[in-house]
């Protein structure tokens, strides 16, 4: 069962790296639309082209614009936490159970 458990680990892992770039990418967007940066940026159109199809989403089904400020990146954000504390934590504490390696056994 150790194969199932270093699985699990592993996709844990991967997911907690992916939630965590994506953060970052909502954080990167949210200060460029406070800074007003050139739209054809390539960069810019990056971290919009990342960003947006999950805000589109979040405003469609739960409009959060109040008094001209749009808090679909918080609601995003707490989204992201809520999966990062639930389900990375349930798949390390399942692969644990199963008999999979530390969590930090691959980086020594």
């Amino acid at each position: 069962m150790f194969v199932m458990g270093n699985f699990l680990q592993a996709v844990a892992a991967v997911l907690d790296a992916l939630l965590n770039l994506y953060w970052w990418l909502i954080i990167g967007s949210v200060v460029v639309s406070w800074i007003g940066a050139d739209p054809y940026n390539p960069i810019i159109r990056f971290l919009r082209g990342a960003t947006e199809p999950v805000f589109y989403q979040i405003r469609t089904r739960l409009p959060m614009v109040f008094g001209g400020m749009d808090f679909t990146p918080i609601v995003v954000l707490l989204a992201i936490q809520f999966l990062r504390i639930f389900l990375v934590q349930s798949l390390y504490q399942a692969a644990d159970g199963l008999g999979g390696q530390d969590r930090l056994g691959f980086l020594l």
